[in-house]
């Protein structure tokens, strides 16, 4: 999963990113690494898979992760290519959510680029110019579109027709994610490569004085933004974020405490990424390793297998499944099986969230 995160100059979304690859860094138990200088990959955070670890006695442990993309050089005008623009709108088309860091704490000290504290305003120059990005590349497409249609071929036609639909609701200055498209359309539009169609996270970057209730006059009126047209919205102070990065995960624990925190912004964050994604994660577990998988909440048992491998998809055989709160509260595998709640699962068992699953399969299948 990679999730691109946007805003404004100084809004805190540098904060913000340095804070979660520092937080990603100091974990020795998986895999991080700085892909290139605006890429970060973190663990997510899975209580679950520490309890397997110790229970099973596993030599490795293997989170699932999130890509963390910082988009630079957004600012007025980044459709026409200002500023670093066109190496920005590039970097989000390959994203699947978009993080958009909004400024909700006013602080003299920090000028903002607008003059004032605005979130809405803020949103807005950031989606027009993501707008007007998506109406150039649909106006290209319908062009192109145009000359192919003479074919008369049907889904030719069928595309034009969802094309001129598309650049219509642009054109209204709304944003493709919320424009309602049977399940064919929807198809579709993946095709087009839209920068608006990808759900979005607001980050409301809150100041240290908002905790620990987080809220404050221009949080609502991002809240308010995001229920509107049916994106998350998600308190965050990126300015704690940088000081728990630096700190053990013992010490991390007691400053949460101490400012009436139970867990880091970075983890509410990827819970609603996945939330809004619609992800689930499925647990593999042994004395070898123990690691969590995301799939697509409704993957089918092959599925989910071929997260693993190509092979184990093709090859599928069956999948024995228990639940992560069986094997908790009954204290083992062993004791799981002899409770009768192990089960044998065939190709349409859908794989729920916390399953921990071993696949049976023949590669000569």
């Amino acid at each position: 999963m990679k999730l691109g995160i946007v805003g404004l100059p100084n809004v805190g979304k540098s904060t913000l990113f340095n804070a979660i690859t520092k937080a990603g860094a100091e974990c020795a138990n998986y895999p991080f690494c700085t892909i290139e200088p605006n890429v970060g990959v973190v663990a997510v955070p899975d209580k679950r898979l520490d309890f397997l670890e110790n229970l099973y006695k596993s030599k490795r442990k293997v989170y699932a992760t999130v890509d963390f993309v910082d988009i630079a050089g957004l600012v007025k005008g980044a459709s026409k290519g200002e500023g670093l623009g066109n190496q920005f709108l590039s970097h989000i088309r390959e994203t699947a959510a978009i993080v958009h860091v909004v400024r909700c704490f006013e602080n003299g000290d920090i000028a903002h680029v607008e003059g004032k504290i605005d979130p809405l305003r803020d949103i807005e120059i950031i989606e027009t110019e993501l707008l007007l990005s998506d109406l150039e590349t649909m106006t290209k497409k319908i062009d192109k579109l145009q000359k192919d249609s003479k074919s008369k071929d049907k889904k030719i036609i069928a595309e034009k027709e969802l094309a001129e639909k598309v650049k219509k609701h642009l054109d209204d200055g709304k944003a493709i994610r919320t424009l309602e498209l049977n399940d064919e359309e929807t198809e579709m539009v993946k095709n087009f490569f839209l920068i608006t169609a990808k759900p979005v996270i607001y980050a409301c970057n809150v100041a240290e004085s908002d905790l620990p209730s987080m809220k404050n006059k221009f949080t609502d009126i991002v809240e308010k933004r995001a229920a509107e047209e049916g994106a998350q919205s998600i308190p965050i102070c990126a300015k704690i974020e940088a000081e728990l990065s630096e700190l053990s995960d013992s010490d991390r624990q007691t400053f949460l405490s101490d400012l009436g925190l139970t867990e880091p912004g970075l983890n509410r964050l990827i819970k609603a990424s996945y939330n809004l994604l619609g992800l689930i994660t499925y647990l593999t577990a042994g004395e070898d390793e123990c690691r969590a998988w995301t799939i697509k909440k409704g993957f089918l048992a092959p599925q989910a297998a071929g997260v693993i491998h190509t092979d184990f998809e093709k090859g599928f055989i069956r999948a024995e499944v228990m639940t992560f709160d069986d094997i908790f509260k009954l204290g083992g595998e062993k004791a799981v099986k002899e409770s009768g709640h192990l089960r044998s699962e065939g190709r349409d068992y859908e794989v729920k969230d916390g399953d921990i699953i071993e696949f049976k399969f023949n590669v000569s299948k």
